[in-house]
């Protein structure tokens, strides 16, 4: 295919995308009613209600914003040819191909964070501080910016940098090998991100003994669960917001629970909360997750690897030559499609995994404080009741809330 002809098909999947996204937001938004639901009647007061449409239209504008400047952006650099510029203006004080290429990535991410930065403040200290979920401060918000920025030059390079080398130095099998690589990193990951990588960011603290540990391990045993370590996390250092989440493959299972979700919650609706995570993993959600995971990446690896050479990807974008990194960036945009597929097909299944841990859940503990807790954490984070299916069917990987009370009555 003709460079000409994948710029337009570059183009087109942009314009596409982008349309798509809006038309979903446009159906989302009008599909919001103001009429309160009665199964969350008895915690949600009329006025916190309203105060959650309000919510949810502010979050509509500005990413209506974002969207559109984000779109304006990628498509004019794009059209005017600015990532092939960007490689011809590098490599003429830089030869080496890895090196090369790792500047060229350094620089986009760094423009990208730059031009990105003043949305997020935005949405940050005005939005999510009007609507009283906002508990970052300046200085946690700069060195959050410093730690990510490490991060990405630590691990964003090491995996950039082996994939070039491997391209470079293997050919077009090099899928094979970056695909174990990717592989083995993200089992790491998995196994390790709770106790190397969110303590940059949080502080994690071994729940304290008292009803609510006692309750946890009491439940743990009754179903067999070999629960190693529960932890606190200071969520309440950057927002109101409340989480839980389970973290580990193998023996070593922790279970980590928000500051802010142990403040506003009983006892009861905390193990209920637990219950839902170990029946993620009873019904070994976490395995098969990991499992998709790793397939995708292979399929990515095998067909980057039958473009990855094509030199009129880089001529598309604006390159004088062949350049593995300018191509990287042509390909990203070209399985986009692709991506989006997966990524519904993924929420499909993540979606059916939430209905099935809330029933483990409601099986093994007590539907009731499940219900109640999913209701709190509803309205304390003013979260949308009544979104439109087809924004559901593309983005949600977790079910609205009132399909899932539905589904455990």
């Amino acid at each position: 295919m003709q460079p000409e002809s994948l710029f337009y098909i570059i183009l087109s999947i942009i314009v596409v995308d982008y349309l798509l996204d809006q038309l979903l937001d446009y159906l989302n938004h009008r599909n919001a009613r103001t009429e309160l639901p009665s199964e969350v009647s008895d915690i949600y007061d009329a006025e916190k209600y309203l105060k959650s449409i309000k919510y949810q239209k502010t979050q509509g504008s500005f990413s209506f914003i974002t969207s559109a400047f984000s779109f304006l952006l990628s498509s004019g650099m794009i059209y005017f040819g600015v990532f092939g510029a960007l490689d011809s203006w590098l490599s003429a004080y830089i030869s080496q191909g890895v090196v090369l290429a790792l500047v060229y990535f350094g620089v986009l991410f760094i423009v990208s964070d730059l031009v990105n930065t003043p949305f997020q403040l935005y949405g940050t200290f005005v939005i999510e501080g009007k609507f009283g979920f906002n508990k970052t401060t300046v200085k946690t918000f700069l060195l959050d910016k410093v730690k990510g920025y490490l991060l990405g030059i630590v691990i964003g390079g090491a995996l950039i940098g082996s994939l070039l080398f491997l391209i470079l130095k293997i050919g077009a099998d090099f899928w094979i090998y970056f695909w174990v690589i990717a592989s083995c990193f993200i089992l790491f990951f998995n196994m390790f991100y709770t106790s190397l990588i969110l303590p940059l960011f949080n502080k994690l603290t071994p729940l304290e003994e008292g009803a609510l540990k006692d309750a946890i391990h009491s439940y743990s045993k009754s179903i067999n669960f070999p629960l190693t370590s529960i932890f606190v996390i200071d969520g309440s250092k950057r927002s109101n917001k409340a989480n839980a989440f389970f973290s580990g493959i193998g023996r070593k299972k922790k279970i980590v629970l928000y500051d802010t979700l142990i403040k506003n919650h009983t006892t009861e609706e905390l193990v209920a909360v637990l219950a839902h995570e170990v029946g993620h993993f009873k019904k070994r959600h976490i395995i098969q997750g990991f499992i998709i995971s790793i397939g995708q990446i292979g399929l990515m690896l095998f067909i980057m690897s039958l473009m990855i050479f094509n030199q009129n990807l880089s001529l598309a974008l604006g390159a004088e030559q062949l350049a593995i990194h300018v191509n990287l960036i042509a390909f990203t945009i070209l399985y986009s499609p692709i991506s989006k597929v997966f990524g519904v097909i993924g929420n499909v299944i993540s979606r059916k995994n939430e209905f099935e841990a809330d029933e483990y859940a409601s099986k093994t503990y007590d539907p009731v404080p499940l219900q109640n807790a999913l209701k709190k954490l509803s309205v304390d984070n003013l979260s949308n009741l009544y979104p439109h299916p087809a924004y559901v069917f593309f983005n949600y990987s977790h079910p609205p809330l009132l399909k899932r009370l539905e589904a455990m009555k």
